[in-house]
């Protein structure tokens, strides 16, 4: 734990990335696996990840995002995009899965699946996608420590059109909204003016509250 934390000192949100140097692979599978892994809300795992490598596409979603040089820079660009809303087929897709995979069928589960079908169905898609948006940052949060972990940059991204990278990666027909960017990369500190300077955090005492 201590070697996470002196890394997760180390990160930032890096301002300027090396466009020669490229993550190798095994480190970015084990960041999207350690995202497929995390937690979400009934494990319905209510976003997906797209990867995004093509340099055509980013010099599209550039623009749509304030021009951040990390979106064509990085070596990989993340895009979380969340449900657009939970539908009854999409409840018991997951509900089927977990079924076949742990070969059992219990009661309870059925009645919890059931309870799920009665609450997110019949709400407004809004409040549903507004959940669903919540549960990809639950992912987004796992991402950084694994980033970090690899010692792999990383620079969430919430300045840029959503419906506009919607329509680039076509994630309307796919039932889908796009919540936030993730850069993933090597930074360029001769060229990032925050990378040599101190990690500020409030400190424990007025960030912390413990309850006893």
């Amino acid at each position: 734990m201590t070697d996470l934390i002196s890394k997760l000192n180390w990160r930032y949100a890096t301002k300027k990335m090396n466009p020669a140097k490229v993550v190798p692979q095994e480190k970015v599978d084990r960041i999207l696996e350690a995202i497929r892994l995390t937690a979400s809300s009934s494990g319905l795992q209510p976003y997906e990840v797209f990867v995004v490598t093509n340099k055509e596409v980013r010099e599209k979603i550039k623009p749509l995002a304030w021009n951040q040089q990390q979106i064509t820079d990085c070596s990989h660009l993340l895009v979380f995009a969340a449900w657009d809303n939970y539908t009854a087929e999409r409840i018991n897709t997951m509900f089927d899965l977990v079924n076949e995979q742990r070969g059992i069928k219990s009661e309870g589960w059925e009645n919890y699946r059931q309870m799920l079908l009665d609450t997110y169905v019949p709400r407004d898609a809004e409040v549903n996608y507004q959940h669903a948006a919540r549960q990809a940052y639950i992912g987004l949060g796992t991402a950084l420590i694994a980033a970090a972990e690899e010692q792999v940059d990383a620079t969430p991204m919430e300045g840029f059109d959503p419906k506009a990278v919607d329509t680039v990666l076509n994630l309307k027909e796919r039932g889908l909204r796009s919540v936030v960017l993730l850069p993933l990369g090597y930074r360029a500190e001769e060229g990032d003016w925050l990378a040599k300077l101190q990690k500020v955090r409030r400190g424990r005492a007025a960030f912390v509250t413990e309850v006893a």
